[in-house]
């Protein structure tokens, strides 16, 4: 199923530092939650891949029992979760990035938050890949911009931060690498990191926030303009907000786990 672009509410800014509002109604989101947002927040290519690794162990009387428990989902996601996967599905159908490593994956218990940024990958193919950065938040707040935007783990700090804290971007390039040797898009994090090593500002971050409440540019006007007081030219920074049909938050796990078992929304 194709996710929807959404209707444009308002567009800010200019290079390097844009910002775009668009809103989804009701049935562009049940299509996303049915379709590739569901695959995201239950990560089934991880869980495919790790069924076939499993499936080549030697039979037991209870290979199957225990191989399902392994890869059940023992509670349903938080709305937090539905809406950080409503951000990454767009950008990897939108803006062609691609996030190969879900973060779901390095957690030591289900439902814990890992520090770093929401999302870590590429733009672009094999042979002109860049690295992506991305921070997400998911808010009802009735308020612009809403309390997510502000804070120590505000969305403001984490941009800047991601703006101007090369160590910051060190780390997330370190952690994908270890994560690249023998995958699949190996190739991939190699051309990245060649464009990285020239120039470690030339990388592309986002900061998405998914709302329910009625467009207003107030969300994003001033954050726009104040990343792009000194914003290096060579990066390229876009803040996008996802408007939801209102009061929607509150139902993205539910629904998410009905289409699920259904199969359709």
């Amino acid at each position: 199923m194709s996710l929807a672009v959404g209707r444009v509410e308002y567009n800010l800014g200019t290079a390097p530092v844009t910002g775009l509002g668009l809103s989804w109604a009701a049935q562009d989101l049940d299509v996303a939650l049915a379709g590739p947002v569901g695959g995201i927040v239950f990560d089934e290519t991880g869980k495919a891949n790790l069924a076939s690794l499993l499936s080549g162990l030697p039979d037991t009387d209870f290979k199957q029992t225990i191989i399902r428990g392994l890869l059940s989902d023992s509670k349903p996601p938080e709305n937090w979760r539905v809406g950080e996967a409503v951000a990454e599905s767009y950008l990897s159908n939108h803006r062609d990035c691609t996030f190969p490593w879900p973060d779901g994956r390095d957690e030591r218990k289900s439902g814990s938050s890992l520090p770093g940024a929401d999302l870590v990958g590429f733009k672009g193919d094999d042979a002109d890949s860049r690295f992506v950065f991305g921070e997400v938040k998911t808010s009802s707040e009735k308020k612009y911009p809403p309390g997510a935007m502000h804070g120590e783990t505000g969305l403001k700090q984490q941009l800047e931060d991601l703006r101007d804290k090369s160590e910051l971007r060190n780390d997330l390039v370190k952690y994908l690498g270890h994560r690249a040797i023998n995958a699949s898009w190996k190739l991939k994090f190699q051309q990245a990191a060649i464009r990285y090593l020239k120039d470690s500002a030339d990388v592309m971050v986002f900061g998405v926030m998914v709302r329910d409440v009625t467009p207003n540019q107030d969300d994003i006007r001033v954050r726009v303009e104040k990343l792009g007081s000194g914003c290096p030219q060579s990066m390229v920074m876009e803040l996008l907000v996802i408007y939801l049909p209102e009061d929607a938050i509150n139902t993205l796990s539910e629904k998410v786990v009905r289409f699920r078992a259904t199969g359709n929304a």
